[in-house]
């Protein structure tokens, strides 16, 4: 016998001992040929598919697939042709009278130069349509936040791209829907988002690839021949249903031109961040998400350099940092300074559009180390045995969840122990922190070491109460916001003190910002607040000495009770 037979009988053999095991792992078996057509089938073919093996025979394997995943199917044959294998992946086929089933799928080649590809398919146990989202960080719908969506789709297009797939994106709009939820009751407003997302889901690459940017506000990956009109319609249906006017919603949508396939993944991440944080000020901006949708590759180039600039300003520490004075209400004294960026090529201009941009993009991550660190090198020029000098460092919610911001904070404070009683945190941007639980372990691991915490943008929204409720803090700071606002109402004096009392009962004491005139100073003292902060005792100044003395200290008498 030749070696061409020798080997021809060795893979029979082969194959007969994998279909053998593999029936007891999986519920059907495939083998494809090199196109991916059927060639043999068995197992429970009735059950997944309502045909039987013959039937089956003959059909192209991704048209048993949900359109939606097709582009998913196709990356995933085309490695396995060119890898060898694939373990536990989940997708979703067709089933009897259209019904979509989540499968696992695994597959083996045994010769991927030229031979067939065997497939094992069984009932998803572990990842149903109730779990297989990956951990959503919204919330809303089972959908995704856009950060969490950017990652995914540049990952999954970069896939699809390269096995010679197609797959897009679109952002969707509702624009009347703040006002359409101002009709509906909460269980209503409920429903109609949870049948967004669904909808949204059904017709995305892997049932997952979809997210809410914003209050009415979407954007999904989606396979190339999704009929984007029909779902833009089927939304606008299910908001006349649950409307009790029957006036429902329009719905907008455009489709993004992707950016070449040099780009890299990263970039490409960072593009569609920037992109849907550009889609989320569209309504208040007045920009058209078709022009959004159609500058995709020109949004994607813009996004690389100022990212490439933003990168390069934090590693090489081009900004200083600007102090400003927390002072107790009652007896003037400066108890702590925050640290304020200010960038050095911009001495005299607000930071908060870079900051912005940072937080877009997710890179405040880097910016948040980087501001700890200059402030620790600010620290040491004092004698480690001063404690007059106390500051506290921002930190993003969204760096919260970034587990290499964690790692290397926590690094940075094992190698400067002495900062203990010196260092302070201020988590801003509370909104991103997308899991409380694992955010107040980091809090907690923060004042376990000798850090205190205070907790920014207190009462700017009834979330603050929720944090406030799970999150173990120091201190909580009152959003200027708020503290103007209720100077201005009728009943914001009793609302104020109704917030710091709240926080007086849970040992949590409170910093008034914004704090500009003496009519406001004095309206924070009366609701119970126990620290101040604004422009009355000076702006932020990178020379300490500015606030010494304050240029309000004779409006403080009393004595201080200071606590943290």
């Amino acid at each position: 016998m030749n070696d061409s037979l020798l080997r021809l009988e060795a893979l029979k053999a082969e194959r007969d001992r994998y279909v053998s095991l593999a029936f007891s792992w999986a519920d059907l078996l495939f083998e494809l040929d090199r196109q991916f057509t059927v060639v043999f089938a068995a197992g429970a073919t009735q059950a997944f598919f309502g045909r039987s093996p013959e039937a089956l025979s003959g059909m192209g394997f991704r048209d048993l697939v949900v359109p939606a995943d097709v582009p998913l199917v196709g990356q995933l044959l085309k490695q396995i042709r060119k890898t060898g294998r694939s373990q536990d992946d989940v997708i979703r086929i067709i089933g009897p009278q259209g019904k979509q089933l989540w499968v696992s799928l695994s597959a083996y080649c045994l010769d991927p130069q030229e031979g067939n590809l065997f497939l094992g398919l069984r009932k998803s146990r572990e990842i149903d349509k109730a779990t297989a989202l990956s951990v959503p960080r919204d919330g809303k719908g089972g959908l995704y936040d856009g950060g969490s969506f950017a990652e995914l789709a540049a990952g999954r297009l970069k896939k699809i791209q390269a096995a010679g797939e197609n797959a897009q994106v679109t952002l969707v709009s509702i624009p009347a829907m703040k006002r359409l939820e101002e009709r509906l009751d909460v269980q209503s407003s409920e429903k109609l988002t949870q049948s967004v997302g669904d909808l949204l889901k059904a017709n995305s690459v892997g049932g997952d690839s979809a997210a809410r940017v914003g209050i009415g506000q979407y954007s999904i990956l989606h396979a190339s021949s999704t009929k984007v009109d029909d779902m833009v319609r089927q939304i606008e249906v299910l908001t006349q249903r649950i409307d009790p006017s029957g006036m429902g919603a329009k719905v907008e949508s455009a489709t993004m031109t992707m950016g070449p396939e040099e780009v890299s993944e990263e970039d490409l991440a960072k593009g569609l961040l920037y992109t849907l944080a550009k889609f989320r000020e569209a309504d208040t901006q007045g920009v058209s998400i078709k022009n959004l949708a159609a500058n995709m590759s020109a949004l994607v180039g813009e996004a690389i350099i100022e990212v490439n600039n933003f990168k390069s300003v934090v590693a090489q520490a081009k900004f200083y940092v600007a102090l400003q004075p927390i002072i107790h209400i009652n007896s003037g004294e400066v108890h702590h300074f925050e640290a304020l960026c200010r960038f050095d090529a911009k001495p005299g201009e607000s930071p908060f559009k870079t900051i912005t941009f940072a937080e877009e993009t997710g890179l405040i991550h880097e910016f948040d180390f980087a501001m700890a660190r200059k402030v620790i090198d600010w620290l040491g020029k004092f004698p480690r045995n001063n404690d007059k000098y106390r500051v506290a460092v921002n930190v993003s919610g969204f760096s919260i969840g970034k587990a290499a911001y964690v790692e290397s904070l926590m690094w940075l404070l094992k190698d400067n122990p002495w900062t203990q009683g010196k260092l302070m945190f201020e988590i801003t941007e509370s909104s991103r922190m997308s899991d409380l639980e694992s955010a107040n372990n980091f809090i907690q691991t923060l004042r376990g070491r000798g850090y205190h915490v205070c907790l920014d943008d207190f009462g700017a929204g009834a979330a603050s109460f929720q944090y406030l409720s799970v999150l173990d803090v120091d201190v909580v700071k009152l959003d200027g916001s708020a503290v103007k606002n209720a100077q201005k109402a009728m009943k914001g004096r009793a609302f104020l003190s109704a917030l710091t009392e709240l926080c007086r009962r849970m040992n949590v004491e409170t910093i008034a910002e914004m704090v500009d005139t003496e009519e406001t100073l004095e309206f924070c003292r009366d609701c119970g607040c126990n620290y101040v902060q604004g422009y009355l005792f000076g702006k932020p100044s990178p020379d300490i000495k500015d606030f010494s003395p304050l240029p309000q200290g004779a409006l403080f008498r009393k004595a201080a009770n200071v606590k943290f």
